[in-house]
């Protein structure tokens, strides 16, 4: 089993900025993704840092988002820029060993619980 912390959520105006944070036991080791999911919304991909150093975004972050992995802090970070109300959802970090190319819930097998974001 691989547990997954997320930090850092919270309130922003639009516009704002914020740095999500996952902490996780060998993040290196496993492809690892952030999700969302609004209100009534179902769950999206926002963004992944495959094993191998690449990384895929969806195009709504595009340009905005940064993924990237602090493997001396044993972190997955999320750098949100530009930040919409369209943004506001809660924020998973998810753990697996899939990689399918795209940004598939079924690729990941272990989730965190989550991290709200809220932008107004």
């Amino acid at each position: 089993h691989v547990q997954l912390v997320e930090s850092g959520g919270g309130s922003v105006q639009a516009g704002g900025s914020l740095t999500l944070s996952c902490e996780a036991a060998f993040p290196s080791a496993y492809h690892m993704a952030w999700f969302r999911q609004a209100p009534g919304k179902e769950r999206e991909g926002v963004a992944r840092f495959n094993v191998d150093g690449t990384r895929i975004y969806a195009d709504s972050v595009k340009g905005r988002f940064t993924i990237s992995l602090d493997n001396a802090k044993n972190t997955l970070n999320l750098q949100m820029t530009s930040l919409t109300p369209e943004d506001t959802a809660v924020y998973y970090c998810a753990a697996g060993f899939q990689n399918s190319g795209d940004l598939r819930t079924a690729d990941f097998r272990y989730w965190g619980q989550g991290t709200q974001v809220t932008v107004s």
